[in-house]
């Protein structure tokens, strides 16, 4: 009979298979919003609405898909409505994913006895399972299923890499390690960067977003990919980002500060310069001049949504290159 890590490798990798499956899905979700874009501009041309009617399609892409479509059927009295049923298909695939995900996850922690987080591929089990856990419970306010080649997406390389190159059998914790701060302070960090990661998504979505308003205003025929004109536009996506940010810089600021709590109980100094250490320190200094810089100096459009990023791409950094190559107090990835 397989022991319980050995069940949960089995459901990660299931997780993993039906994630792509996921993301397969959202990926003809926009496929078919593009090609419904297309479909409705020649119905529009054919029945004789012209430009002006064509021109009522691109503005109501600013609200959402079943807005669009009652636009439509306004100008040709016609009615049609587009289900764009892959994004069903593709969040009910992410629901499934993220049992199996769950499962895994927790089947490691009953076989280590202990929480599943206590090195790089735990850590990267419990950092993707709370990015879909995010999304998922996102989704029950916000339609926000137009993300869902993004965070599949993410989450598959992310997962996928941590299975094929981060696995390491259970091994008991290191002193260090023995601590009430590592169910804190662990958790909150990546709970942390599952709402961060929603928020880089939506600034990805931004810039191209971004980019076909601006070609849009140029006059050119061919502004970008037509999925995007069932998105909201660059300024509701940027505030949804933001917001998200906001909530994401909190919880990574709690993160700092147990951090240096846990730090003072295991080491005698609150702060120390070590690499990981530093580095979560530069992520908060990134994410705090994002927000101070857009809220006070009206900082908007691309430059904010490059700073989103950024932050993100310094969070990915910090738990995967500074855990692998860079030695140091934190360097618990179990990898030899």
């Amino acid at each position: 009979m397989p022991d319980l890590d050995s069940i949960s490798i089995l459901t990660l990798w299931t997780a993993i298979a039906i994630y792509a499956g996921a993301f397969i899905a959202f990926a003809f979700d926009l496929a078919r919003r593009s090609a419904t874009v297309r479909s409705e501009e020649r119905m529009l041309v054919a029945a004789g609405a012209g430009s002006s009617a064509v021109s009522s399609v691109q503005a109501a892409s600013g609200v959402s898909a079943d807005a669009e479509e009652s636009a439509l059927a306004d100008a040709t009295g016609a009615p049609v409505r587009q289900r764009f049923v892959m994004g069903r298909i593709g969040t009910s695939l992410m629901v499934l994913g993220w049992l199996f995900h769950l499962t895994a996850t927790l089947t490691r922690g009953i076989a280590a006895g202990r929480v599943p987080w206590a090195n790089l591929y735990e850590f990267a089990m419990i950092g993707t399972l709370l990015i879909v856990l995010v999304y998922l419970v996102t989704l029950t306010r916000l339609d926000l299923r137009y993300l869902g080649t993004f965070i599949s997406g993410l989450v598959l390389v992310l997962l996928g890499a941590a299975a094929s190159n981060f696995y390491v059998i259970v091994t008991p914790l290191v002193d260090p390690l023995k601590s009430v701060w590592l169910v804190i302070h662990v958790f909150v960090a990546s709970l942390s960067v599952g709402i961060l990661a929603l928020a880089f998504a939506l600034s990805v979505v931004q810039l191209l977003q971004t980019r076909r308003e601006r070609r849009v205003a140029e006059g050119a025929v061919n502004a970008g990919a037509g999925f995007l004109r069932t998105l909201p536009d660059t300024v509701h996506l940027e505030n949804l980002a933001y917001r998200f940010a906001v909530v994401g810089f909190i919880f990574w600021t709690f993160t700092l500060i147990a951090g240096a709590i846990w730090a003072q109980d295991a080491w005698g100094r609150y702060w120390g310069f070590d690499v990981k250490e530093t580095w979560t320190f530069i992520i908060w200094v990134l994410y705090a001049g994002y927000i101070h810089a857009r809220a006070t100096r009206g900082w908007r459009g691309t430059p904010s949504a490059w700073l989103s990023i950024t932050g993100f791409a310094a969070v990915i950094f910090n738990f995967t290159i500074v855990n692998v190559f860079f030695k140091g107090l934190h360097a618990y990835s179990g990898l030899s």
